[in-house]
């Protein structure tokens, strides 16, 4: 990485492609020769800022698809009813398991439901959805990425998405190499395919799927839709419905996405995971006639949406949906309308043509459409006059003849849809959450349960002060996203040590215990409440524990778990020690932005998953070490490689 990488803007392959147009006079040939290959591996080409240049660019992107297309064939896969969805897969949300709109951690039930029905009111709703399940907690035992595929109630909450018309996608993760090991990867995927019912694959850092393993999900799920996280080559359009165009830069005057002017039946996605102004993907988006992905929880860091952008998706999507046989039918003439800030594309179908403008200046324009015959499409518009937003979207139909029948249900959908100003961002911010303990009839014996027989080290009351280390992760910490309005984060920004101070005070002392809790005092709480105990070992720790177990045995002896504070103040007391083999150790530091639940570990473990930079942390970690774990529910958290210990606060 150069010393002048600047991460708030983007990188060199970032940007749009510059069109080769003219050299003495003459169009340079792009059909084939080294200009054709290197217009193949564009994101977007640039458009020209002179308008009196449109016609030798768009000749050129003419003959850039009829040379592509005579070298890599025409794609077939895309004529096949069974892989026709994703054409009209608009937008699609990435949506961690556990997300609180998708999870309800009291009832301990999917909800999907309840995530459709707030994508509705905000978005205009989903068309598809990325069930993301494993990273970033994967690596914290020996579960592989399927493994966390493996959970009560999950094919039926697939299931109800699909029978509410949204496709569902599972992730791949190629780089899950040091985990338990089971089939191929291939047999694997295409298993978690036909369990869940999936439509779609979504392969995580990758750009394309090998053919092999690309037949064995034919064979899954005739149709499969496969998206990459970037730039798909030219060659492999043919047999990957979809791809995702992630930090794609566009042009000053906006310009065309080359994988979808290849094939107009591509789906593409245009993502920013860390911005929190959607308004140049959008605009990107509507003028070639794409979808957005919408994440507004990343990796369990809160990058919501404002309203101004959720409206103009709103204002997009009926019309996307309901004229679809323009966009991929229709001759598509981009950069129909430049103007000084006013953009647009036309798509001639059937007759009639859909002029879809775009507004990359802060102020509304008006417009007014040339001809006669215009039928303004969002509400308060005019045959004469269109207003386009600030940095919004607005469109309009020219109809000769029969007015399409499609048209009117675009209008009742649109009737609601007005403009929103308000692009502040939508902040949120996590608070700590009191554990939720049930009540036992069963309780320990009274030594027990005043921690006589448990050896601890005080932690004095009054203010510390704490430093604390972690590595960087897209987790973030306790507050914030780790990354704001950045480009694709890179090393030593990703994955490098990091360090915070935090100040705790103590209202009293508290006493912790030395050791973690042992497999055979957890026995006795088992015992207890009736249930069988694995193991009985006086010396190793218990673990497999979720973390609303450790509570209740926590409770059960009269104590709670300690802050992550409290431990790492115990843990550079004399005597404080860890059991063998260690194990990272729940702490009461449960946390919720109302999107995502995460507690804080501390101790590390023996477990470490080598191989990848994506897996958690692992290995025996110092005191001052903390790795913030996003909650799994359903009893997913339990972990060979998490145990406990237990506090008692000193009252005066």
């Amino acid at each position: 990485m150069s010393s002048g990488f600047d991460p708030l803007h983007p990188r060199e392959l970032d940007l749009p492609m510059a069109v080769p147009l003219r050299a003495d006079g003459a169009l340079v040939d792009v059909t084939s020769g080294e200009a054709a290959l290197t217009m193949d591996d564009g994101k977007i080409f640039a458009a020209p800022s002179d308008p009196a240049q449109l016609d030798d660019w768009r000749a050129q992107l003419v003959s850039w698809r009829e040379g592509a297309r005579a070298r890599h064939g025409v794609p077939r896969r895309y004529d096949d009813p069974a892989s026709a969805w994703a054409a009209r897969c608009f937008t699609v949300a990435q949506v961690w398991l556990w997300d609180e709109l998708f999870f309800d951690f009291d009832a301990q039930r999917f909800t999907p439901e309840r995530f459709l029905a707030d994508a509705r009111e905000r978005f205009g709703g989903l068309d598809g959805i990325v069930l993301w399940h494993a990273y970033p907690v994967i690596g914290i035992d020996d579960r592989n990425q399927w493994d966390f595929y493996d959970v009560p109630g999950l094919k039926q909450a697939a299931a109800a998405l699909r029978e509410m018309g949204v496709a569902v996608f599972v992730d791949y993760n190629p780089w899950d190499t040091g985990t338990r090991r089971a089939g191929d990867d291939a047999t694997e995927l295409a298993a978690t395919v036909r369990r869940l019912g999936a439509d779609g694959i979504f392969l995580d850092t990758l750009k394309k799927a090998d053919p092999e393993m690309v037949a064995a999900l034919d064979a899954a799920r005739p149709g499969i839709g496969l998206e990459g996280e970037s730039k798909l080559a030219t060659e492999r359009i043919a047999d990957h419905t979809l791809s995702w165009a992630q930090w794609f830069a566009d042009s000053e005057v906006p310009g065309v996405l080359r994988a979808h002017w290849f094939e107009r039946r591509h789906m593409q996605h245009h993502i920013r995971r860390w911005h929190r102004d959607h308004s140049e993907e959008l605009r990107s988006a509507w003028l070639n006639g794409v979808g957005m992905m919408v994440w507004e929880v990343v990796f369990g860091v809160w990058v919501g949406w404002n309203d101004r952008d959720s409206a103009t998706l709103r204002r997009m999507l009926p019309v996307q949906r309901g004229l679809h046989a323009w966009l991929v039918e229709g001759e598509w003439t981009p950069l129909a309308v430049h103007e000084a800030s006013v953009f647009g594309s036309t798509f001639t179908h059937d007759g009639s043509t859909l002029l879809l403008l775009a507004n990359t200046s802060d102020a509304d324009v008006t417009y007014r459409p040339e001809g006669v015959g215009w039928q303004p499409l969002h509400a308060g518009d005019t045959a004469d006059l269109i207003t386009v937003p600030a940095r919004g979207i607005a469109a309009a139909m020219q109809v000769t003849g029969t007015e399409p029948a499609e048209l009117d249900a675009v209008r009742t959908a649109l009737a609601a849809e007005t403009p929103a100003r308000d692009a502040s961002f939508p902040h949120r911010r996590t608070r700590r959450l009191a554990p939720q303990i049930p009540s036992r009839a069963q309780l320990a014996p009274a030594d027990i349960r005043a921690g006589a027989t448990v050896r601890t080290v005080i932690v004095p009351s009054g203010e510390h002060v704490l430093t604390v280390r972690h590595r960087a992760r897209e987790t973030g910490m306790y507050d914030g996203a780790p990354y704001v309005d950045e480009w694709k984060p890179l090393p030593p920004r990703l994955h490098d040590q990091r360090t915070l101070e935090r100040v705790v005070r103590l209202a009293n002392p508290v006493r912790v215990g030395v050791a973690e809790v042992s497999a055979a005092e957890y026995a006795l709480f088992l015992d207890a409440i009736g249930e069988q105990a694995a193991s009985r070992d006086p010396e190793r720790p218990a673990s497999g524990v979720t973390l609303a177990r450790a509570r209740e045995y926590a409770a059960w002896v009269g104590g709670r778990l300690p802050s992550e504070d409290e431990w790492q103040l115990a843990a550079v007391q004399p005597g404080f020690r860890r059991r063998v083999p260690e194990v990272w150790n729940w702490t009461e530091s449960e946390h919720s932005d109302g999107r995502t639940r995460f507690v804080m570990l501390k101790g590390g473990s023996a477990h470490e998953s080598t191989g990848s930079d994506w897996y958690v942390d692992g290995g025996v970690r110092g005191p001052e070490f903390a790795l913030k774990f996003l909650l799994p529910g359903l009893g997913q958290d339990a972990s060979p490689s998490i145990g406990f210990r237990v506090c008692w606060e000193e009252t005066t």
